[in-house]
């Protein structure tokens, strides 16, 4: 299983004083030294962390595989056909949210994705669709052209069950020492609903990553399914990596999924 870590939040400190550190592309090249398999950043459209300019830099600098995530807004497209990632991830976005909230409507978006789709792939792009673990979309995906999915991890990251309080464990800081969540009825629920998606994606011959609020406890389970391909994951990383360094919070990460990976072979 592969790990592509997003550095936008690296741009997201740089921005509070609109200076030159630190560096997303430095944090890029640190990642790809401690293991992970790609690099991971989100053009929004109102450029409130990563900007054109680091976009431009990331795609000289990095070795390993590129990933934009973007909406499809024509700014962004012109952006992402000039330089020519690896791969797009098409997402949903809304100026207000602070994070991505849910996924792509490929369903009702589907006139406007087929041309778009194939636009990217005639300059060699792979396309991406962000979506809910729900049939609809996955139908949707299939229809649209595109090769791969990544399947939102936002509900079942975020999954609590109202009789419970949450586990003090620290696992929503990021902490890799917190081993395991507790497991919980509703977050069964979740797993269970990426489970579903993931074996109908890969049946549908879409190829399948996850991503969306993973962190050292929660991606555990997620890394075990195996028609999972790839997770990728940012904030937590980040976030670890104030206490402990980026380097070592990306090996951990790395070491965490690949233990779980090699768990479920085994099984």
């Amino acid at each position: 299983m592969r790990l592509g870590v997003n550095i936008d939040h690296i741009a997201t400190v740089r921005q509070a004083r609109r200076g030159a550190v630190p560096d997303p592309v430095e944090a890029a090249l640190t990642c790809e030294r401690a293991g992970a398999d790609g690099i991971v950043c989100h053009l929004r459209e109102d450029r409130r962390h990563i900007q054109d300019a680091d976009v431009r830099r990331l795609r000289r600098a990095i070795t390993t595989r590129f990933n934009l995530e973007m909406s499809i807004a024509p700014s962004v497209v012109r952006v992402a056909l000039a330089v020519k990632p690896d791969q797009v991830t098409l997402v949903p976005e809304r100026r207000q949210e602070l994070t991505t909230e849910g996924g792509l409507d490929v369903a009702k978006l589907l006139p406007a994705l087929r041309p778009l789709i194939r636009r990217f792939q005639a300059r060699g792009i792979a396309v991406s669709l962000f979506i809910d673990p729900i049939e609809r979309q996955l139908a949707a995906a299939r229809k649209s052209g595109a090769g791969v999915i990544e399947l939102h991890t936002g509900r079942y990251a975020n999954a609590r069950d109202r009789a419970r309080a949450p586990s003090a464990a620290g696992w929503a800081t990021g902490v890799p020492s917190a081993a395991r969540l507790t497991a919980t009825p509703a977050r069964a629920r979740e797993l269970e609903a990426l489970q579903r998606a993931a074996r109908r994606g890969r049946a549908l011959g879409l190829a399948v990553a996850a991503g969306h609020g993973l962190d050292y406890a929660n991606a555990a389970a997620v890394a075990k399914i195996p028609e999972i391909e790839e997770l990728n994951i940012g904030f937590s990383i980040i976030a670890h990596a104030l206490s402990v360094g980026l380097e070592t919070a990306v090996r951990e990460m790395v070491t965490l999924m690949q233990r779980e990976e090699a768990h479920a072979v085994s099984a």
